[in-house]
């Protein structure tokens, strides 16, 4: 038994750092979205495995809050706001999908070495997850660096949310006050990053961030 849950979270944890390259590798809005979804559903199915083998019902509401918020509102809102602000949907990247590939992978293997060694105490299953929570971090802080788009910045602000929730969980989990206020803090984020984005369109009749860094520079 403690074999297959060993395998099984595993490869839940394995699999969202697959999906975080998905997220990489997108270049339209909508498709990138809809990983985003498909990236929280991995999420809720690895916390909710937690909570099964940890005998944690608290991990339930935490995999509950990652389905229904994560995987259906926020990419529901997110497409309803691109739909309302005519957003253009291709992703501007400040690199090409080669090197920002490359540069994901030698982010996991930074993360598998560091948190190997670090945690070359803790329990063998423990270790795993937070070395793939620990790239699933990096692999969200690259989309955020490497999209030029607000959007896109705001799907890798999510998933890195998604990371620290596996951190969190595979490390025999946290408290479950501490899990609702972390994701009324994303919603809220959420809120008012909606908000931000349609300061920046009615402003700038776009939400590529460099249009900002342009309007700055004339101005200074």
């Amino acid at each position: 038994m403690h074999s297959l849950a060993f395998d099984i979270s595993h490869s839940l944890a394995g699999t969202l750092v697959l999906i975080s390259f998905m997220m990489l590798y997108q270049d339209r809005l909508y498709s990138l979205l809809n990983v985003f979804a498909l990236h929280a559903v991995v999420l809720a199915a690895s916390v909710a495995w937690q909570a099964m083998i940890q005998n944690a019902p608290h991990l339930y509401v935490t995999a509950a809050i990652a389905l229904v918020f994560k995987a259906i509102v926020i990419p529901v809102a997110l497409h309803r706001i691109i739909r309302q602000l005519g957003i253009h949907r291709d992703i501007e990247t400040v690199v090409g999908i080669g090197p920002t590939m490359l540069a994901g992978m030698g982010l996991v293997a930074l993360s598998m070495v560091i948190m190997l060694r670090v945690t070359a105490e803790a329990d063998a299953l423990a270790r795993e997850d937070l070395a793939f929570a620990l790239s699933v971090v990096l692999l969200s802080l690259l989309v955020m660096v490497t999209r030029r788009n607000a959007v896109s910045q705001v799907v890798g602000f999510m998933s890195l949310e998604n990371g620290l929730v596996l951190a969190a969980t595979g490390a025999k989990g946290m408290p479950l006050v501490v899990e609702i206020s972390v994701a009324f803090s994303i919603l809220i984020a959420f809120i008012v990053i909606g908000i931000f984005l349609f300061r920046i369109r009615e402003r700038f009749d776009s939400v590529d961030v460099g249009d900002l860094d342009r309007s700055r520079g004339e101005r200074g």
